[in-house]
């Protein structure tokens, strides 16, 4: 298994935003700084290797650290930003994702899925007691070929690639709320009232 040193880390902010009217949500205000940054906050004292994947405003979230898009066409999705990580990454052997827009994600989130995974693990996945966050994950390198035959085969969900993995959960039922993501103006001013 993986220390968590072992481990590099994307923030996926690849996506195109439609909920929330367009606007790119890894830069979009919340308590007075981008939502990226409170995920950066989180991560950084967890890990320091952070990259960001992202598709649009490379420019500025290059202030943030290293950043690259996807390598694929059109947006696929966070299995898109998922393969470009494995292949900017060229040297690291696990790989962890969260979203852009998971404000309070746990403060072990890297210990926990590292410890995690064993020698034939070729992905650990976050619970929260009571659903999968499939986007809160740490893979192996190795599933690259089963990344690129799904995504040529036209899927995109998530979860129907993991299940032809060796995967297992994380359970972080004592931290329910640390997955909260939020994906509309509205939803990001409710959540903001309450920090």
């Amino acid at each position: 298994m993986p220390s968590a040193e072992q481990t590099s880390w994307v923030i996926l902010a690849g996506g195109q935003a439609s909920r929330m009217g367009g606007d790119d949500k890894g830069l979009v205000t919340l308590a007075g700084k981008a939502m990226i940054e409170h995920v950066i906050d989180t991560l950084s004292p967890q890990t320091n290797k952070i990259a960001i994947n992202a598709n649009r405003n490379q420019d500025t979230y290059s202030q943030y650290g290293d950043v690259f898009g996807d390598q694929l066409q059109g947006y696929q999705g966070p299995l898109g930003g998922m393969h470009a990580a494995i292949l900017h990454l060229n040297d690291a052997e696990w790989i962890g994702f969260v979203p852009c827009d998971c404000p309070q994600l746990p403060s072990d989130l890297v210990t926990r899925m590292a410890a995690a995974c064993a020698a034939d693990t070729d992905i650990v996945v976050a619970h929260d007691g009571e659903h999968i966050q499939p986007v809160v994950t740490l893979l192996h390198r190795r599933i690259l070929p089963k990344l690129e035959a799904f995504l040529d085969n036209g899927d995109r969900k998530i979860i129907l690639l993991y299940r032809q993995c060796n995967m297992l959960t994380v359970d972080f039922s004592d931290q329910p709320n640390a997955f909260v993501n939020l994906n509309t103006p509205a939803e990001l001013q409710q959540f903001g009232q309450t920090k």
